[in-house]
């Protein structure tokens, strides 16, 4: 049974013999290896080419804003994880990783995927970036959806991260088309909602990242990638000092049994 395209059967990224390894055009051995840092690595690996100076910066710092946020369910559920079977560290990892989705960590694609279909409706319909903004909000709104890349329930102030990336991004003059839309998304909450919020790190890194060329299917990545080394850094944590079985312990005394 043929499922799906049959056709381009081939990969661009990797090819070895028996005296080489070559990666994206580049020896293995002799051009990256103690050549390259390894967000430089992780950028030429994902698009093909080698970033810029200013693309390996903000990767960098990008990578470091969402690598670790203290105890979040993809933390615990990898430290709860580890407790249980000390054998599976790879299976603790993969349990962290797992519970990255659409609303802690990968909410970042959405908002990305948000912002892009917002630009397209605005160059689309010849609308100004607020006008395609509102239209897009209220749209979300009809259907009772959160706004990506807004609020944050303990940075109600302002994230901290946020602000951090999108002020190096104003330093650097990368401000581009997604960033724009993000402030017009931003401004127009208080008209819709009746109130503002403020923009999270999930809503500057896909704006910040998309307006220095990284590709938008590939988003994601970026906040996995970032997380496991958190996640790795947690489990080293929990061999030394475990806190997995308190977690759990605590949940058990939280949450009450109901026949409801």
């Amino acid at each position: 049974m043929r499922i799906g395209k049959q056709d381009n059967a081939y990969t661009s990224i990797t090819k070895s013999d028996a005296a080489s390894i070559t990666v994206r055009g580049m020896d293995l051995a002799s051009e990256v290896i103690g050549q390259l840092d390894f967000t430089h690595y992780f950028w030429m690996l994902v698009t093909g080419q080698a970033p810029t100076e200013t693309q390996e910066f903000f990767a960098n710092a990008v990578l470091c804003a969402i690598a670790e946020h203290g105890l979040v369910p993809s933390v615990a559920v990898a430290r709860m994880t580890i407790a249980a079977a000390p054998e599976a560290f790879q299976g603790a990892v993969a349990a962290g990783l797992l519970g990255c989705g659409s609303v802690v960590l990968g909410s970042a694609e959405t908002a990305g995927k948000f912002l892009a279909s917002q630009i397209a409706t605005m160059e689309r319909d010849g609308l100004s970036s607020a006008e395609a903004a509102r239209a897009g909000v209220a749209a979300l709104r009809v259907n009772r959806q959160a706004i990506p890349g807004m609020g944050h329930p303990e940075h109600s102030a302002g994230d901290p991260r946020a602000n951090r990336l999108l002020a190096l991004a104003r330093e650097h003059g990368v401000e581009g088309p997604h960033i724009a839309m993000l402030y017009a998304v931003r401004d127009v909450l208080p008209d819709i909602l009746g109130r503002s919020l403020p923009i999270n790190v999930n809503g500057a890194i896909p704006a910040v990242m998309l307006d220095v060329g990284f590709p938008l299917a590939a988003l994601k990545g970026i906040s996995l990638l970032a997380r496991t080394a958190s996640l790795i850094g947690h489990l080293q944590e929990e061999a030394e000092r475990p806190i997995g079985f308190m977690m759990a312990g605590a949940a058990a005394d939280r949450i009450e049994f109901s026949e409801r």
